[in-house]
């Protein structure tokens, strides 16, 4: 018997309690790939959020510099009525116009993936499309076509003998929320389906031989499919609606009188705040105070499509 054979016969009767247990050391070999990206991180994410924390309790001052002044700028901000005003603003923006952006994003994916949809590729192609323009680019060629005069709105009135306004203060908002969702639909389009593309056709098949109409397949197999992509395209939507900035900027300068003010949204009053007030510390405390709230909120989305899940 040779010597390997030997050592496994005895370890075969050895006591559970007696073999010893082989604990490797800890590998810090990968840290050599991911250290790169570790420092890109700490550099670009974490030291300016740490920086904008700790300039937030410092408030600059004509006389005697910038001076210490604890939560007062958080004080000031929680009673600012401008704040809340554009934060109201974006809740509602939020909340109309990301049901109606996923919506039409779940149908489009649900379209493509029925394999009935005549050229298909070029619908995928295009869709995605208008992701990859800027959105700076994307808010100039929406805001000449809403144009009362010169822009395709302007034509239209001329032609239908209307006075329609796009970019007038009670109707600007949807405005805004017909850009973003041109943006962004495609993307969300694109989510969906790859996660429907993960269905294996034999349930649809199994399905059909079952009698399963083609809503009924709808409603078992596919729907439920995107509970998981549902969430992520919720959280990242929030998320993007409350950092809203580059659509009413832009359009500032092209809505007559003074439709979006400095104030429209958070970031717009922050940005305003720190280069034109001169009010960097105040502007710190409302960043950190609205990234505190987006997180809350994609916390508890997050948290509710879990518990669907698990059911």
């Amino acid at each position: 018997m040779s010597q390997q054979a030997a050592v496994a016969a005895d370890a075969l009767h050895t006591p559970a309690d007696q073999i010893r247990v082989n604990r490797h050391r800890a590998d810090w070999r990968g840290w050599k790939f991911m250290w790169p990206f570790a420092l890109v991180f700490v550099f670009v994410f974490v030291i300016p959020i740490l920086y904008a924390i700790y300039i937030s309790f410092f408030q600059k001052q004509m006389i005697g510099g910038t001076k210490f002044v604890g939560i007062s700028n958080y004080i000031r901000l929680f009673h600012d009525q401008q704040f809340w005003s554009s934060v109201g603003r974006v809740a509602l923006f939020t909340c109309v116009q990301v049901p109606i952006m996923l919506f039409l994003s779940a149908a489009m994916a649900l379209a493509l993936d029925s394999m009935k949809l005549h050229g298909a590729k070029f619908f995928r192609i295009s869709t995605f499309l208008p992701y990859a323009v800027p959105a700076v680019v994307s808010t100039l060629v929406w805001g000449f076509m809403y144009g009362a005069k010169y822009g395709l709105v302007g034509s239209l009135n001329d032609w239908l003998g209307t006075n329609l306004d796009v970019l007038s203060p009670n109707v600007l908002l949807a405005a805004i929320g017909n850009i973003v969702t041109w943006e962004f639909t495609g993307y969300n389009m694109l989510i969906f389906y790859s996660s429907l593309s993960t269905i294996p056709h034999s349930l649809y098949e199994a399905a059909s031989i079952d009698g399963a109409g083609e809503w009924q397949i709808i409603k078992s197999i596919k729907l439920p499919e995107l509970k998981g992509s549902l969430a992520i395209t919720v959280i990242f939507s929030i998320i993007g609606s409350f950092q809203l900035f580059n659509e009413p900027s832009i359009l500032q300068n092209m809505v007559p009188g003074n439709a979006i003010t400095t104030y429209y949204t958070p970031n717009m009053y922050a940005y305003n705040l720190s280069f034109a007030g001169n009010q960097s510390n105040y502007a710190a405390a409302l960043a950190i105070t609205m990234a505190v709230i987006t997180m809350a909120i994609a916390y508890a989305v997050q948290l509710n499509s879990m518990k669907e899940q698990m059911k």
